[in-house]
């Protein structure tokens, strides 16, 4: 827990004798991963390494950075605006984080979910399966498959100029915009909505990028672990996250209680157990636990040993006209105007 700690204090550009000492260590190997990167890129770009063509209209919602930039909640909202326009859309992603899964299957139950290491296998059998576009959740840098649109995220809780792996936590240096359609910057809760506006504004400045859209990730109701409406909590309470930036959602839950929580966190994508769970409640004393849609699919299964749980989903807010330049991107599609629906 104090690595995990350290770590993230590292990749939020804290100050303190533990951080210094990381980042000094990890440099060398921040150096190691950015030339096995760009090296792949480069090859991609000679032909060497190459991409194979899809077999429908695909777009791809990804990131520079490991996580907390929301690209679940867009890639699901993403796929619901697709789904009411009358597109079809399948859903195909890795699988690396089991809640991103189950979450999708929650929030779309009519797309399917296709979960595999090949995203082109995924769009053949969204092709096999009768649909129309392939949302890839998390696909920036799976290049072996070409895309009609890369949008990639942004948040302004992860300081420039970037670090990379393992020294911070992006991926790709921003260079790396340049291969992007759309550039989109999230925010969690008013405390970033301005950092997010005045990154946006500094990025429409910078020559050779694809143009830059804004996305609030907002709380929505209170719900239950099941999905359903839930009363609000009593504060005080118990917060509990396995998120990549559990601050953005300890900030939300402040915002909406009036008060910060005590929390109990986990690595991203922690896979909860019984003891967890028991561990929870003996922790809470009593008190309402308050937690993530991501957390709530994985804690469902021990519901029993839990007291009271009220979830705080995050609900994407994107800009004016997002929509449509997504679906001017698409073959055979134009941009509809202000306002205007596509059948």
């Amino acid at each position: 827990m104090r690595a995990r700690s350290l770590v993230g204090r590292l990749w939020r550009g804290e100050g303190g004798t533990g951080p210094v000492l990381m980042g000094a260590l990890t440099a060398p190997l921040a150096v190691i991963y950015g030339s096995v990167v760009r090296t792949r890129n480069f090859l991609y770009r000679l032909g060497v390494l190459s991409s194979s063509d899809p077999p429908l209209p695909v777009v791809s919602v990804g990131n520079l950075a490991v996580g907390g930039t929301g690209k679940t909640p867009v890639s699901g909202w993403l796929a619901g605006e697709l789904e009411r326009l009358g597109r079809r859309p399948a859903i195909v992603m890795r699988g690396y984080g089991e809640d991103e899964v189950r979450l999708h299957r929650r929030w779309s139950p009519a797309t399917p979910v296709i979960v595999t290491p090949r995203r082109i296998d995924g769009v053949r059998e969204a092709l096999r399966l009768g649909r129309g576009v392939a949302v890839l959740d998390d696909g920036f840098q799976h290049r072996s498959l070409r895309r009609d649109l890369d949008i990639v995220l942004l948040s302004p809780v992860h300081p420039l100029p970037p670090r990379l792996l393992p020294r911070g936590p992006f991926r790709e240096s921003l260079r790396a915009l340049r291969r992007a359609g759309l550039i989109l910057i999230t925010s969690k809760g008013e405390g970033e909505r301005e950092a997010a506006v005045r990154l946006a504004a500094e990025l429409r400045r910078a020559p050779g990028l694809p143009p830059v859209d804004l996305c609030h990730l907002e709380a929505g109701a209170w719900e239950r672990l099941d999905g359903s409406r839930g009363s609000p909590p009593d504060a005080p309470v118990l917060a509990v996250a396995s998120v990549a930036e559990p601050c953005s959602f300890l900030a939300l839950v402040r915002a909406r209680l009036g008060e910060a929580p005590e929390a109990r966190l986990y690595p991203d994508h922690h896979l909860y157990t019984r003891d967890d769970a028991a561990r929870i409640a003996r922790q809470a004393e009593g008190r309402a636990v308050v937690t993530t849609e991501k957390d709530a699919v994985k804690l469902e299964a021990f519901a029993e040993l839990l007291p009271p749980v009220r979830v705080l989903p995050l609900v994407a807010v994107p800009g004016d006209g997002l929509i449509g330049r997504i679906l001017g991107s698409l073959p055979g599609e134009a941009a509809p105007g202000p306002g205007e629906a596509r059948a």
